[in-house]
């Protein structure tokens, strides 16, 4: 009778522990994932925590198997992969536009920007908003003579790293002296911890300037500028442009690929995928091959079904090459060498 009961107390801790996952990194796609887990809970009972804590953060915690999956705005590179204790697999699960952001009162007519200009405000080169440079971008529109509050993240962020890798392209200077990366030693600025953070210091700071995903800019009725592309048009940021950021590029089989400045002379230039990072084989620690299969069942339904929240919360579509990509890797997880 006694064997019974441990028998039955066993199988009730394993599907329990096989009804949640958890997940943190990434800002930038926390609207959509808030969304995409609620969906799914709904669905097919299984609660998803994603901690909205920044890109670096979550790399660090999948580097440490704290957490199921990571959130990602750029992929890790070769050297922080080594640093994992075991193979780390990429799938992106969506397409965001990084936007400048702005609170200019009284300007009304969306601003333009180059990159080279965007480079200059955060080298700290330009300082007001009537300088000549911005002005030159903005015939006809009157621009207060306020000084441009520079905001910047102050956590290790991926939308940081998709916004610097954009201006390393366009921007020998910058590239020379700040480069890519989720951490910078900026050379001007007010640090704010995730996109709501940097949203937050625009939103309150009349003549701030930030860079945030769409989706916070929209969410905080944030004025936000187009920015001109390889092509030299100026394009607005929307989930049409951000898509063609991808067209015609070529996925490689990790699919870890920049997608900013495309030659696509429609796309939106400061856009990237975001990432989904976790371990090839699941196996490790107390993880049961419960828990791997419902991980498993979870990253197929974001890359498919879930790709119907995208749109509706100004992310774009993963391409059907980025999507079949996905699915190879997904199929490749195993749990103790056992294909899942």
């Amino acid at each position: 009778m006694k064997k019974t009961f441990l028998l039955g107390l066993a199988l009730v801790v394993t599907s329990a522990s096989a009804q949640s996952l958890t997940g943190a990194g990434a800002s930038f796609p926390y609207p959509l994932y808030s969304k995409m887990f609620a969906e799914y809970k709904s669905d097919k009972g299984v609660s998803v925590n994603y901690q909205s804590v920044g890109s670096g953060s979550g790399q660090k915690q999948i580097i440490e198997r704290t957490v199921d999956f990571a959130g990602s705005d750029n992929p890790m590179s070769d050297e922080q992969l080594k640093t994992a204790p075991a193979k780390l697999l990429h799938i992106p699960t969506a397409i965001g536009a990084v936007v400048p952001s702005y609170n200019l009162p009284g300007v009304t007519a969306p601003l333009k920007f180059t990159g080279q200009v965007l480079a200059d405000i955060y080298l700290g080169k330009i300082k007001t908003w009537n300088d000549k440079a911005i002005a030159a971008l903005n015939p006809g529109v009157t621009i207060p003579p306020l000084p441009i509050t520079v905001a910047r993240r102050s956590d290790g962020s991926g939308t940081t790293f998709v916004f610097s890798d954009y201006l390393s392209k366009v921007s020998s200077e910058w590239k020379t002296k700040v480069g890519t990366g989720n951490s910078l030693d900026w050379p001007t600025g007010t640090g704010a911890k995730g996109n709501d953070g940097v949203a937050g210091v625009v939103k309150s700071t009349p003549g701030a300037l930030g860079y945030v995903e769409l989706v916070y800019a929209k969410q905080n009725k944030l004025p936000y500028g187009s920015v001109q592309n390889r092509a030299g048009k100026y394009i607005m940021a929307d989930n049409g442009p951000a898509s063609k950021a991808a067209e015609g590029v070529v996925i490689p089989a990790d699919t870890r690929v920049s997608i900013t400045n495309s030659p696509n002379a429609e796309a939106y230039p400061i856009a990237s995928f975001t990432y989904v990072i976790f371990y090839q084989d699941q196996k490790y620690g107390n993880r049961t091959e419960a828990q791997a299969q419902e991980l498993k069942k979870l990253l197929s339904w974001m890359t498919t079904s879930g790709q119907a929240y995208n749109e509706p919360l100004d992310y774009a579509k993963l391409p059907t090459n980025a999507a079949n990509k996905a699915k190879g890797i997904i199929n490749s997880m195993t749990y103790g060498g056992k294909k899942l």
